[in-house]
């Protein structure tokens, strides 16, 4: 992998991977024109990156992440996170082939912008406009959305639990922000697997090179992803979802075409 293709790959993780688009999605694309999807390091690379994200989340609501006075939003986290856990862990080999299957992808890339074409008609009414108001039994159904997330892939977990958040009575903005929330404990716990399993397969990945453009990937993913989240936010209160609607059908589209013109091969966009 280049230091373009790491740069390129990391802006498209810190863009994606907190809006309701799908950053799998997206960076199969971008693993595929690129030539590298079958290629290990950049396995390990997306995985990795994935980090930085993480951290952005962490510095921008770090008052919520490090008040240790108050254990009620870490136990609405620790909640939230078990179907996820439970169910990747069951379906992980589900997951697994559905990633072999491109043509899957785009039409649920496709099918979910459909689905926020309609997502602010479908809740308008909202009760919930903070974390703090979010009890225990909501803070597991909106866990058991980010479920679809796992059994989709190409679905989007951001999109996934923001529409269980809106479903709960949530506003867009609150429900947006605790989606962001739920990534962290979430991403980190799947993130450290797949590194654990890739360091323990190819340890060999870890040289000096690799590891300056893992870190080059993670900060730019990290620094991407702040400015993401904060323009989401201020976009959502104004404007809704049906933006992201029309560009998740449009890159459906053009994914799909892409695979059945051959111009992107099944064992290019697999990962």
């Amino acid at each position: 992998m280049s230091h373009f293709q790491a740069i390129v790959l990391a802006i498209i993780e810190g863009i994606t991977e907190f809006l309701p688009v799908s950053s799998t999605g997206h960076m199969a694309i971008a693993s595929a024109l690129f030539k590298t999807a079958s290629d290990p390091f950049t396995k390990l690379f997306e995985i990795v990156i994935q980090l930085g994200a993480i951290l952005s989340v962490v510095v921008l609501y770090w008052k919520k992440f490090i008040n240790f006075k108050s254990i009620d939003f870490y136990i609405k986290l620790l909640i939230a996170i078990i179907p996820a856990l439970a169910f990747g862990a069951i379906f992980k080999k589900h997951i697994d082939q559905v990633l072999e299957r491109p043509l899957f992808i785009s039409s649920v890339i496709f099918g979910g912008g459909i689905v926020l074409l309609f997502v602010d008609n479908w809740f308008k009414e909202s009760e919930i406009e903070s974390e703090e108001k979010i009890n225990y039994k909501k803070s597991f159904f909106i866990g058991c959305y980010q479920v679809l997330a796992i059994l989709l892939p190409g679905l989007s977990r951001s999109a996934a639990t923001i529409i269980g958040g809106m479903q709960q009575k949530l506003s867009r903005s609150a429900a947006a922000e605790f989606s962001f929330f739920l990534a962290v404990p979430t991403m980190f716990a799947a993130t450290a697997k797949s590194i654990y399993d890739i360091w323990k397969e190819e340890p060999a990945l870890l040289n000096t090179d690799g590891i300056t453009v893992l870190l080059l990937g993670s900060i730019i993913a990290f620094v991407v992803a702040l400015l993401a989240i904060r323009f989401f936010i201020q976009f959502l209160k104004v404007n809704g979802f049906k933006i992201f609607g029309w560009y998740r059908i449009i890159l459906g589209l053009i994914l799909f075409a892409l695979i059945v013109t051959g111009k992107l091969s099944v064992n290019e966009v697999s990962h």
